[in-house]
């Protein structure tokens, strides 16, 4: 059109190229879902640690049982959720698609369906302290089932968003495959 410091093309002030200097959207959604994902994870990771740290102290016996109550059974298999959220950070680098459908679906497996059977688990407990008052099982002087209650709760929202997100995410991967597919 111009050289740098040469004439302008007639009929033109030079602005005409901004359009082209846009990002393609699911290249925008890409990073803002990444984004968001990453935060997810962090915060899976926090949970995470709190109950291995729980488990330490319950099992290693660091703290009197009357401080920190043992472990429930849906713990244990909750520790594996740490795996479909390696996988997803994995995923991201090179967009990696089979990864990131690897963690949705051990997503579902390994932290969705432990927090399902936690909360069936501990019902029984909860009617129980609800009904008479009574507990049998502290974490630092609370109800651990008011407790464990409050983490199956904020890990059960952290996965189903880091679900949401993901599934968005995929589709905005799969967009500019199918727009790399069609050139």
């Amino acid at each position: 059109m111009a050289s740098r410091g040469g004439p302008r093309a007639t009929g033109t002030d030079g602005s005409d190229f901004q359009h082209r200097e846009r990002v393609a959207s699911h290249y925008q959604m890409s990073v803002s879902l990444k984004s968001e994902i990453k935060k997810l994870i962090y915060t899976h990771v926090g949970i995470w640690l709190l109950l291995l740290a729980q488990m330490c102290v319950g099992h290693l016996k660091l703290l009197p049982h009357d401080q920190v109550a043992m472990p429930y059974q849906w713990e244990y298999p909750y520790l594996l959720s740490i795996l479909p959220s390696l996988l997803g950070l994995l995923s991201f680098p090179r967009n990696n698609i089979s990864y990131l459908v690897l963690s949705m679906i051990s997503t579902g497996l390994f932290s969705v369906a432990p927090l399902i059977y936690g909360a069936m688990e501990m019902f029984p407990m909860a009617q129980q302290l609800y009904r008479h008052g009574k507990a049998y099982r502290f974490i630092f002087g609370f109800s651990a089932v008011s407790v464990m209650y409050l983490v199956v709760v904020v890990a059960a929202q952290v996965h189903g968003w880091q679900l949401y997100y993901s599934k968005k995410l995929l589709d905005s991967w799969f967009t500019s495959t199918q727009e790399k597919k069609k050139k």
